[in-house]
């Protein structure tokens, strides 16, 4: 395995599924597009995964040699380690995947701050950040219409 590549063992199932993280590749922008619901019908969503993908902040999930999800780890939220997406394809959620790659980015991030942002309708994203260690930070309203974006943080060392 190469530098930021982690391999994890998912123990909630019987056989051992293994889902590594690694840094995302030119090659893997069709596949993660492909999975996307949301870069399926946005060019703005295509063109963000290409950018993060191109400028190395983007890491993938894989297991069985295919693509899962995706997250983003960049500093543009006040030159602090911010999760920009965490993106688990619908078939895999609750596989241990978003938590792999949540962990993957905690240790590859740059900051002693790492903060991570959902909807607060976003239920699982609010569990899988709580049962992580984050704390609520913040709420921003006016972002997505009826939806408030509620801001998490963990402190890494």
């Amino acid at each position: 395995m190469g530098i930021g590549e982690k391999e994890i063992v998912d123990t909630s199932s019987p056989e051992r599924n293994m889902i590594s993280i690694r840094p995302a590749f030119e090659n893997d922008i069709e596949a993660l597009c492909s999975l996307d619901l949301i870069a399926q019908r946005e060019n703005e969503r295509r063109e963000f995964i290409r950018q993060e993908v191109i400028s190395g902040n983007c890491f993938i999930a894989v297991k069985d040699e295919k693509v899962i999800g995706y997250g983003v780890l960049n500093y543009t939220f006040f030159h602090l380690g911010n999760i920009d997406m965490l993106y688990i394809h619908c078939d895999h959620r609750r596989s241990g995947a978003g938590a792999a790659l949540l962990t993957a980015m905690e240790s590859l991030c740059q900051t002693p701050k790492l903060f991570a942002t959902t909807n607060l309708s976003n239920l699982p994203m609010q569990s899988l950040l709580a049962k992580s260690g984050y704390v609520l930070s913040g709420v921003i309203h006016n972002l997505d219409e009826d939806d408030p974006e509620i801001v998490y943080f963990k402190r890494l060392r």
